[in-house]
C-alpha cells in the first residue's frame, strides 16, 4: 500500500488519501498524531510533502507513521527548510527540519555516501526515539538567486552555515527499520531511486527548462 499523508485536494497518483480535513479525494479523515485508522505493517511506501511541519507532536505522528509501515518501508517527507526568515515567521509552522533532523529519529544514525551530511550533535546527546528511521537520502532546494548552476555546492555548503535564506526546501528519503539491518544494505539501499512528490517533479523541469533557455 502506498499512502500520501495530508494530501489535501492534490492526492499523489495512485495513493491512498490521509488528511484532517475530507476532500472529494480523500480516502481517510484522521489526525495522525492520535491514530491513522490502518493496521500494523500495511504501508510499504509513505509519502509526506508539505504537511509535518504543521503537525502538533512530531514523534506521535512519526510513531504512527513506522506503526503502519512494514519493515524497510521507504519513507518520503518533504518540508520547509528551518532557516529561512519566511518559513521561521511562519506562525502556523510547529516543527522545523533541516541538516540534524534525521539524527533525531533513530538511535543508530546511518549517513548516506552521498548528498549532504547530517552533522554530528556534541553538546547535547539525542535521546533513541521510540521508533527508527535510517536516512537514506537527503537533498536540499535553494532559493533564488542560490539555485543557480553558477554557484559550486561547495560555496552553498559555507553560505548556509554562514547566513539565513540560502535553501528553501529539504527532501528526505527514510527507510522504516523494524528488524535487524546491516550498513551494507542501507548503503544499497540508498543508492537506489525513490519516488518524489510530484510538486518537485513539477518543480524540477520548471528549474531544467529555465535553465536550458538562458
Amino acid at each position: 500500500m502506498k499512502i500520501d499523508i495530508g494530501c489535501g485536494s492534490n492526492k499523489e497518483a495512485g495513493y491512498l488519501g490521509i488528511d484532517r480535513i475530507a476532500g472529494p479525494v480523500v480516502d481517510i479523515v484522521c489526525d495522525i498524531c492520535q491514530e491513522i485508522p490502518l493496521p500494523d505493517n500495511s504501508a510499504e511506501l509513505v509519502m509526506a510533502s508539505r504537511v509535518l511541519p504543521y503537525v502538533d507532536n512530531l514523534f506521535a505522528a512519526m510513531a504512527e507513521i513506522h506503526r503502519i509501515s512494514i519493515h524497510k518501508a521507504v519513507v518520503c517527507i518533504l518540508a520547509p527548510y528551518a532557516h529561512s526568515f519566511a518559513h521561521m515567521s511562519n506562525p502556523s509552522f510547529k516543527q522545523k527540519f533541516d541538516e540534524y533532523t534525521p539524527r533525531h529519529f533513530t538511535g543508530s544514525f546511518f549517513q548516506p555516501p552521498s548528498g549532504p551530511v547530517c552533522p554530528a550533535i556534541p553538546d547535547y546527546p539525542v535521546p533513541a526515539p521510540p521508533f527508527d528511521y535510517r536516512l537514506l537520502r537527503m537533498e536540499l532546494f535553494y532559493q533564488h538567486p542560490y539555485e543557480d548552476p553558477l554557484y559550486e555546492t561547495e560555496e552553498l555548503e559555507i553560505l548556509k552555515t554562514l547566513q539565513a535564506n540560502v535553501v528553501h526546501e529539504i527532501m528526505y528519503h527514510f527507510v522504516v527499520i523494524k528488524h535487524n539491518i546491516t550498513d551494507q544494505e542501507l548503503e544499497l539501499m540508498s543508492r537506489s531511486h525513490y519516488p518524489e512528490p510530484h510538486v518537485l517533479v513539477e518543480r524540477r523541469l520548471k528549474s531544467q527548462n529555465r535553465h536550458f533557455f538562458l
